[in-house]
């Protein structure tokens, strides 16, 4: 039995769960978001896709139509642009799409405009699903993640990146995303999770160094003023990737569904990753993580069981 045939068969094996996917979108083509890629890549494993877009300066609501699945529920939002403090205008929209899911679903798979997920671990995010149907202490599925930097070769291996988060979420209302959208909470608190077997691939790093700077001025308006950003816009007109802490090789492969964005890549960028910089305490607080697994002293939005 092929990997497609895998796929299929644990797809039909969870025929009676039902999965809602959402996400939110806004100037999709303007920012280069692989928002089509992060669409595809869990559409095999959701009943539904509920794409929440802002009202955009470019053809966004096509560029989705052009995926061209039925499971695709498109619904239209109005982003505040007055909100602006610590991004928490990503949270109040991630909610107002999260509502629209179907009420019969039991789980809602959410994803973000810039990441993806690989083929290889569709079964066993149905499977984890499936396992933790009817645990009703188990309030969402805990992803680990890779975040690529620069090009697709490279990926963060520092503990400024989050290393896991909530991905998957029950169709419970009380639970709601938190602060700029990276996690969930149930009434305040931190909600319960179980840890899969499976990865979030984040390529919101990966850009034309001009292309990146000018995402990250459109970006940054949803935290900072005009002034601010205006600021940023004047300290270059590129941005410089060398200024990283860590870095490693990207050795696996990426989702079927980035190979073309991956093809038409029209930037040249080799990093020097043998170059650390890092504090005496950040290089041993990495050296235990590499040793034991296990990340000290950082925040997270959950709590796993």
């Amino acid at each position: 039995m092929n990997k497609l045939q895998t796929i299929k068969k644990a797809i039909t094996f969870a025929g009676i769960m039902k999965i809602s996917g959402f996400t939110i979108i806004k100037n999709a083509i303007k920012n280069d978001y692989p928002v089509v890629e992060a669409i595809t890549s869990i559409l095999p494993i959701v009943d539904e896709m509920v794409v929440s877009i802002g009202e955009s300066e470019d053809d966004t609501e096509q560029l989705i139509r052009s995926i061209g699945s039925s499971k695709i529920k498109i619904v239209h939002s109005f982003w505040d642009p007055a909100i602006r403090k610590g991004g928490e205008i990503l949270a109040i929209e991630t909610n107002k799409a999260f509502e629209q899911i179907a009420p019969d679903s039991d789980w809602a798979f959410y994803i973000q405009a810039d990441e993806a997920v690989h083929e290889q671990y569709h079964p066993s995010i149905i499977q984890a699903a499936r396992k933790y149907l009817h645990d009703r202490k188990v309030q969402g599925l805990l992803f680990r993640y890779l975040h690529f930097y620069g090009s697709y070769d490279y990926v963060g291996d520092s503990r400024r990146w989050y290393d896991k988060e909530v991905r998957m979420i029950r169709n419970d209302k009380s639970i709601q995303s938190f602060r700029d959208a990276q996690g969930f909470r149930s009434n305040g608190d931190k909600i319960k999770v179980k840890l899969i077997d499976a990865y979030i691939y984040h390529y919101g790093w990966v850009k034309d160094p001009v292309q990146m700077k000018q995402k990250m001025y459109n970006a940054g308006k949803l935290w900072h003023s005009d002034e601010q950003m205006e600021a940023f816009l004047r300290s270059g007109e590129a941005f410089d990737f060398n200024e990283f802490d860590s870095l490693a090789k990207f050795t696996g492969t990426h989702p079927v569904v980035m190979r073309q964005r991956i093809e038409r890549k029209n930037w040249k960028l080799e990093l020097d990753i043998r170059k650390k910089k890092l504090s005496l305490k950040n290089r041993l607080l990495q050296w235990y993580e590499k040793k034991s697994g296990k990340r000290l002293f950082s925040f997270t939005n959950y709590r796993i069981i």
